[in-house]
């Protein structure tokens, strides 16, 4: 790490508008319009037809949009594009098409890939009372802890990667075993490496999206990343909540099993803004909220809620009986104070509407004060709704993994954000390139029924090209939200996705397929020639529960990274536990990007018993060694440059894809 460069761009301030992954990824495919121009050159006149040609500039902006764009910004078209005047006119294209798009964006879609590289100090401030509060109490962070909200205190101190994996803990715990951090004073450039990976890998494992985001852009405390990052975890750490599961008091928001269904299948924001409408009925109020921003700017829907939900602590005089919005959003502010409500925002941010701000305040009134009844409505459909675990974690594994890809729809739920096609077309595009037929898929929002019968019917289809096993299935049975069925595409993809990853690294293959007793007899001769003696039968031995094999196998691919004074013998579930939740930790530390619970090694699912091996797999032959040998066949091992983020990508700066393809 000590000896990184990364792209350099001669101009400080271009240079800042971008991470490495983008720099990396936008180089690559400069590189490749320009290699397609006449004579290896390129001219600015060409420029828009070849960024078109190969997908890049996003899907806001048409060609002749791009062409007309480039004629009226740049009045001289004979001049030759490099590198740099690429990039100005990229984020330039990147300006106009932000432009156009609405902001309500799903805001964990857009934290971390944003090209508006500037800061709130409103959201700083708010984040870092939140860090404060919630990590003062941690012995191990006396050095970090407070911070200071009016410098750039938060940024240096995240640069060791110490504090933002604690937050991941707070957020969700136990994601992180905190024997795997690494927690001395001063750590060199390798230990931090090891840190900013493991955060980066478990961030994905709670639902970050950190596409563009890689482990040198929080070495360095880029603001505008770290920040993104932070504000995924707190939103993710406010809303786990506010859903049916954890809060079945929700029930009481909806009239039957037909609305709970639909309930179910928002995403926490939603769900919040028809809590919050339900408790505003009460008041007799008579607007509907439908965002965190403009609906709520002028205080006055926070000021029915906050009297509905806590009338004792109302402020005197009343905030509705106040004109002017500001003084109204600083009663609001007070009644939430006695209220025992954080503050995540200001009265100025309450007037100009911020929208994560907002949502935090609301989530954390919800957290303290839900206002919901107790004696839950007696809805039959609310005992059906405790899913098979098994089947509620494999739909937790896949919807994580789908939203690592980096597609532009976000995941809340597989078995209802799936069923319109559009999403697997999304995935299948990703893991296989260009199968998908984009003339014929009909992309959201999507009314006619036959319409998502079509987008299924051909993901049906190239699941059979790729060689799925989907004997007498149809798009329809994807429309009806048929869980078995969806459960079994999807591993179906993830492996495919495994195998070809693999494939791919292998250097002069002569395309040989990859298969699961490859990655089995790897696993096997790679502990065995490490000199160590446990050995798995299958992908579903039932020693493989005491975790010893899996810390054998990362022991072997990288002999510093298992503290063996940490293993337990696992002979007994607590000892297995120990050693399950460990194995996970020290894997994702590496480089693998794994979303199975410690659950799954304890039960060993076999499924994800596979993808833990072929991930270790994947990490170890990808790794540039010098002299290394690939155990497979005795070939060497080579990095594709076309490999998108996935399932095995060990973080997201090995990302190469464009993410704004044109569809």
């Amino acid at each position: 790490m000590a000896g990184f460069v990364g792209v350099v761009v001669s101009d400080p301030c271009l240079q800042n508008q971008f991470t490495q992954v983008e720099l990396r990824s936008l180089k690559s495919q400069f590189l490749s319009m320009r290699v397609r121009g006449s004579g290896g050159g390129l001219k600015l006149r060409d420029l828009a037809a070849a960024m078109a040609e190969i997908k890049i500039g996003g899907d806001g902006l048409t060609e002749t949009q791009k062409s007309s764009f480039v004629q009226e910004s740049f009045p001289n078209l004979d001049d030759n594009v490099d590198f740099e005047l690429f990039l100005r006119v990229y984020l330039k294209m990147q300006g106009q098409i932000g432009a156009r798009r609405s902001s309500s964006s799903a805001f964990l879609k857009a934290a971390t890939t944003t090209l508006l590289h500037t800061i709130s100090e409103s959201e700083k401030a708010a984040y870092v009372a939140h860090i404060n509060s919630y990590l003062g109490g941690d012995g191990s962070l006396g050095r970090y802890l407070p911070i200071d909200p009016m410098t750039d205190d938060l940024f240096e101190k995240s640069k060791d990667g110490l504090l933002l994996c604690k937050l991941i803990n707070v957020a969700v715990p136990g994601t992180i075993d905190e024997r795997a951090i690494n927690t001395k004073r001063v750590l060199n450039p390798w230990e931090k490496n090891e840190n900013h990976t493991l955060c980066l890998n478990s961030a994905k494992a709670i639902g970050c999206t950190v596409v563009n985001i890689g482990t040198q852009d929080l070495a360095e405390g880029r603001p505008h990343l770290v920040l993104g990052l932070i504000s995924q975890i707190i939103k993710i750490q406010l809303l786990a909540d506010v859903n049916l599961k954890k809060t079945p008091q929700l029930v009481e928001l909806v009239d039957d099993s037909k609305d709970a269904e639909e309930l179910m299948s928002l995403p926490p924001e939603k769900i919040l803004l028809r809590w919050m409408n339900f408790q505003l009925k009460k008041s007799s109020f008579k607007r509907l909220i439908t965002n965190f921003s403009s609906d709520v700017k002028d205080g006055e829907a926070y000021a029915c809620l906050l009297n509905v939900l806590a009338p004792e602590h109302s402020s005197k005089p009343s905030a509705m009986t106040v004109k002017d919005p500001l003084q109204r959003a600083k009663l609001v502010l007070e009644h939430a104070d006695n209220m025992g409500c954080k503050r995540y925002l200001t009265p100025k941010d309450i007037v100009e509407g911020s929208p994560n701000l907002n949502l935090a305040f609301v989530a954390h009134i919800f957290q303290k004060r839900n206002g919901l009844s107790s004696q839950t409505k007696q809805i039959s459909f609310l005992e059906a709704m405790s899913d098979d675990i098994q089947v509620s974690r494999e739909e937790r594994a896949f919807r994580l993994w789908i939203n690592s890809l980096g597609i532009s729809t976000y995941i809340n739920n597989v078995f209802e954000d799936l069923r319109n096609g559009w999403v697997l077309l999304e995935a299948l595009d990703k893991v296989a390139p260009r199968v998908v037929c984009w003339k014929v898929a009909n992309k959201p929002p999507i009314k006619m029924p036959f319409r998502k019968v079509e987008n299924c019917n051909q993901v049906v289809k190239i699941g059979k090209q790729l060689k799925f096993s989907l004997v007498n299935v149809a798009g329809n049975d994807i429309v009806q939200g048929n869980k078995k069925l969806i459960l079994a595409f999807l591993w179906q993809l993830m492996r495919y996705n495994i195998l070809q990853l693999l494939k791919n690294l292998r250097f002069h293959s002569h395309e040989k397929e990859i298969t699961d007793i490859d990655i089995f007899n790897w696993a096997n001769d790679k502990v065995k020639s490490s000199g160590r003696y446990s050995h798995m039968e299958s992908f579903k031995d039932k020693t493989l529960s005491s975790g010893i094999f899996f810390l054998d196998l990362l022991a072997a691919v990288e002999p510093r990274v298992v503290n063996w004074s940490l293993v337990t013998n696992g002979e007994n579930d607590e000892e297995k536990k120990m050693n399950a939740s460990y194995i996970i930790s020290v894997a994702r530390k590496l480089g693998c990007s794994i979303f199975l619970l410690p659950e799954d090694i304890l039960e060993v699912n076999q499924k994800m018993m596979l993808t833990l091996t072929a991930s270790i797999m994947y990490w170890h032959l990808k790794r540039p060694t010098e002299d290394r040998h690939v155990e497979l066949d005795g070939q060497n091992g080579s990095s594709s440059e076309t490999i998108s983020n996935s399932t095995l990508d060990d973080s997201a700066s090995e990302s190469s894809t464009d993410d704004n393809g044109t569809r």
